[in-house]
Formats: structure tokens, sequence, C-alpha cells
């Protein structure tokens, strides 16, 4: 709760520095370039390295995509595939980074660090809620609106791969989030909106079980997958009980995830904003689906 208050604050004192930048017109920051990004309290012996690319064109108005990477942790290459979209639609590029020496392996980063092993989940290994690494994900933004001096109050979230796990369990956990929308992008397998069905594959044992599903089913959630994202033995595509019974590849098992959360949704009668879109023509390929996700937001 202080953290929230904490971060609450700092939207207040960053919208008023904002507003002066928005009257003027111009941004503080053009063109591409990245920091290291260690604001984060719980997170400051961890430093998220932080790419950016401003177009010409942008203004205090331009809305923020925030791209997260894959397991290939290429904060650099997802940004760079963007500029050419970038520049055509005037969004404005973050793409963090999650280094696997401060954020190792699938538990720290696909599955958020939620517990200690995310594959083997008990009530006794529960991190505490301010170590999930997808809760850097606020204070990053607010870090980086001052710096460029854009006047929006929410970013737009995108994650590829292993990106799009975090992202998908991100909407799940934290839906007050400030973030407007999310696109959960090729993931290898899901997080299934299901308190019956334990963590890593449903929310059971996880304080996600615990959290209002109208919250995250009434925000917008794009659920993006490749046409040709079909590969049985793509690179890191995990095969187990949990995992095939979503499906057998890519495009099955998101197609899976947003049945079966409609599904859900339509059980308890709530209000349900998520969407499934296929790209044509495209296999597991990180910039051909940031792109095609970006076109579908602006």
């Amino acid at each position: 709760m202080m953290l929230r208050l904490l971060l609450f604050a700092g939207l207040c004192l960053i919208l008023a520095c904002s507003n002066d930048d928005s009257d003027r017109g111009e941004l503080r920051v053009y063109g591409s370039g990245d920091y290291n990004y260690n604001g984060y309290p719980p997170f400051v012996q961890k430093p998220v390295k932080c790419f950016y690319y401003i177009p010409p064109n942008a203004g205090p108005d331009s809305p923020v995509f925030m791209a997260v990477h894959g397991a290939g942790r290429n904060g650099a290459g997802l940004r760079n595939a963007l500029i050419e979209e970038a520049d055509q639609r005037g969004f404005i590029v973050l793409a963090p980074q999650f280094s696997v020496d401060y954020f190792p392996g699938s538990n720290a980063f696909n599955l958020a660090n939620i517990f200690a092993n995310g594959d083997n989940p008990s009530p006794q290994s529960l991190r505490p809620e301010e170590e999930q690494t997808f809760r850097v994900f606020d204070p990053l933004f607010l870090d980086f609106k001052n710096f460029v001096g854009t006047a929006e109050s929410r970013y737009d979230i995108f994650g590829h791969s292993a990106g799009a796990q975090l992202v998908h369990r991100f909407v799940q956990f934290d839906p007050d989030a400030g973030f407007n929308r999310v696109i959960s992008s090729a993931a290898g397998w899901y997080m299934v909106p299901d308190p019956q069905i334990d963590f890593p594959y449903g929310q059971g044992i996880s304080p996600a079980a615990q959290v209002n599903p109208a919250h995250y089913f009434e925000r917008l959630v794009y659920i993006t997958v490749g046409e040709d994202d079909t590969d049985l033995h793509s690179f890191n595509l995990r095969h187990t009980l949990g995992a095939d019974a979503q499906g057998l590849h890519r495009a099955e098992r998101a197609a899976y995830f947003f049945e079966r959360s409609q599904a859900i949704a339509d059980s308890l009668s709530l209000d349900f904003r998520w969407s499934l879109h296929t790209a044509p023509a495209t296999g597991h390929n990180s910039g051909g689906m940031a792109r095609f996700s970006s076109r579908l937001l602006y």
C-alpha cells in the first residue's frame, strides 16, 4: 500500500511537470537511446536497461508502446524492429531489457518471480508482492515519462513469447496497474484465469486466485499469434501435461487461452474485452509480431 501511495504521488508530480511540455508542444528527448533504470526500490540492485525511440513527429500526447522481449532478452533488437512503424504512426517505443544476470531463467522472467520455484509452487514459497517482476512496469513508465516529458498517463504494453507470459500474468495479478492496453504475443503456454488449475497453468495456489476477475476481464487485452507459429518442436516450446492440454503449438494454445478465458467470463456473466488476432503468414518472429501488434493499436 505504501509503495502504491508513493507511485501515485510520483505520478501527480510528473503530471504537473509534463503539462509545461504539453503547452510547448515539444518533448525533452527525440531519437534512439538507452539508459539503466534502478529507481524501483526492491530492484535497486537489479537495473533494467531501457531502450527507447521517439520519432521526430511525436509530441507530448503520443502513445507509449512498452515492448517486452522474449527469451533472447534483446531489448535493442525489439526497439529497432519498431522504428519504421513508430515513424509512420507516431508512437513512442520503450523496450525494457531484463538481463539474465538479474532476472535469471524462466522463473524470474516468464513466471514473474511469483514463487521461489514457479513450476513447483506452494504457499510457503510465495515471494513478496513487491518482488514480482512485473511490479517494475509502472514505476519504470513514470520514470520514462519524466525523462521524455510526455503527457500520457498510461502506457500500452506488448510482450512476445517469454515476454507474453510475463504480461498476461501481469494483467491477472495486477489489473489495476497503470497500463492502457495489453498485448500478449505468441506465448509458449498460458496461465488460464481458472483458480481450479494450479499455477503456473492456472491461478490456483497463487494470489491471482483472489483477484476479482471482473477487473482483468474488463481490461483491453489482445492475444496475438502468428498464423504459421505451428512448429511442435519450436525452440523453448514446453511440452508437459499442463502445457499440452492447451494445444500442441503456439497457435493452438493462443486460441485455447482466449476461448477458455471467454467461457470463464461468460459463466460469471462478466464483461469480456479480450480479443484474439492472428498475424497472416507469420511464424514465431518477435519483430514481425511487434509490428503487427502495433498496427492493431495505432
